[in-house]
């Protein structure tokens, strides 16, 4: 069964409360147990993970190295800053998907740019909460294609 990490990054905690005109009034253990729920229908085994803090994201995605299968990274406003979440990415050799909830691209122009989208084999944005089964099942489409 393969193992995903689902890692989310600054602010998430806050989710269902902060801002949901843009982010959607799911709260993040929705998004945990939605997830859930979806990996046991798929054959698939979800960890989860958050932090506000960019080195504790670093490690977290070092962990997965040679553990897991797959990361879906929602790196919050790191996305657009962090380089050294692209290093841990490279570093850890894992497939990531990057998730927003919201569609980045309609936003700010500050967050047209990304330093995880280079390093990841895909990026999902838009589709709120949903986002988050969708990166499940991209992420498993493309390691069935990979083997």
């Amino acid at each position: 069964m393969p193992g995903f990490l689902i890692l989310n990054g600054p602010n998430l905690n806050l989710l269902g409360t902060r801002q949901p005109e843009v982010y959607g009034c799911t709260t993040l253990a929705d998004i945990e147990a939605m997830c859930r729920d979806h990996g046991a229908r798929t054959g698939v085994r979800v960890e989860f993970a958050q932090s506000n803090h960019e080195g504790a994201l670093v490690d977290a995605i070092h962990d997965t190295r040679g553990r897991l299968d797959g990361l879906i990274l929602n790196a919050g406003a790191y996305t657009h800053t962090s380089i050294a979440l692209m290093d841990a990415i490279s570093s850890a050799e894992i497939p990531t998907v990057e998730l927003h909830l919201s569609n980045v691209h309609a936003r700010e122009a500050f967050r047209h740019q990304s330093y995880i989208a280079k390093v990841a084999v895909g990026v999902i944005c838009g589709f709120g909460a949903r986002g988050y089964t969708l990166a499940m099942d991209a992420l498993q489409s493309h390691l069935e294609a990979r083997s």
